[in-house]
């Protein structure tokens, strides 16, 4: 019997590689539903809303979950800016999603002195933007950033991610953000508190070691590296602090 009561689980290359299921991830998901045992998909997408990955799940990989099991950066960002509350006026640089899930949380949004400049991946990024957040930063507003992934893998290649963009604003602005998603403190702490139970007693479950289990591995939280997605075989040796398992497929791990 596993000494874990939850489960912190990635979703791409974990549950699902790009558009194609992996099976393994799928009843490993079913498997946790069937024990009651807690979990959530912990995510560094603010692309999409928990609601828009629950039905992503549902249509394209038959996975049925609650939206409460689902917990993104963008969650872990307004959780952020709920705790520090240093105001309610926000610029974001970021997919129409983000943007709208932090107005419905309440904060208000204001280009030229904002309380905090939030900063992540966006597809349709301006130069203008970029001025407005680095003018908004110099002006004193907390600088954000939601995630450090500086590529995200597409079918045309490893293209810019978040990270890569904060990575410009913090260089404009010379100023170091802070970085809520996978592998920073912030979000665990915030998952932790979502799930209701101590580090001891959840696994970090995910195929990248640099954000995954990196994750788990900072903030001492033990881990499950399964070799079906980034980081591979030949790269486990080489990997300066092991996971605390390492898997071929969820399918080997019993609860």
């Amino acid at each position: 019997m596993s000494k874990y009561k939850g489960y912190f689980v990635d979703l791409d290359g974990t549950i699902y590689r790009g558009k194609e299921p992996i099976p393994a991830g799928k009843r490993f998901i079913e498997k946790l539903q069937a024990n009651h045992v807690p979990f959530l998909l912990l995510t560094n997408n603010t692309t999409k809303t928990p609601k828009a990955v629950q039905a992503n799940l549902a249509m394209n990989f038959d996975i049925q979950v609650e939206e409460a099991n689902i917990y993104t950066a963008t969650l872990a960002t307004i959780d952020y800016m709920k705790d520090i509350a240093l105001g309610d006026k926000v610029f974001v640089v970021g997919e129409m999603d983000l943007k709208q899930m932090i107005l419905e949380a309440g904060f208000k949004w204001e280009e030229e002195r904002p309380d905090y400049v939030v900063v992540a991946l966006d597809s349709y990024l301006t130069y203008e933007d970029l001025a407005k957040a680095t003018l908004a930063i110099q002006k004193g507003a907390h600088f954000i950033g939601t995630n450090p992934d500086k590529n995200i893998p597409t079918e045309r290649g490893l293209m810019p991610g978040a990270g890569s963009i904060i990575q410009l604003v913090q260089t404009a602005t010379r100023v170091e953000p802070t970085v809520i998603g996978k592998p920073n403190t912030t979000i665990m702490e915030k998952a932790l508190e979502r799930i209701g139970l101590s580090k001891k007693e959840v696994l970090m479950v995910g195929d990248n070691y640099d954000t995954d289990i990196q994750a788990g591995i900072q903030n001492k939280i033990d881990t499950l590296l399964v070799l079906s997605g980034f980081t591979q075989q030949e790269d486990v040796p080489k990997l300066p602090v092991p996971p605390t398992y390492v898997l071929n497929s969820l399918d080997e791990w019993e609860l």
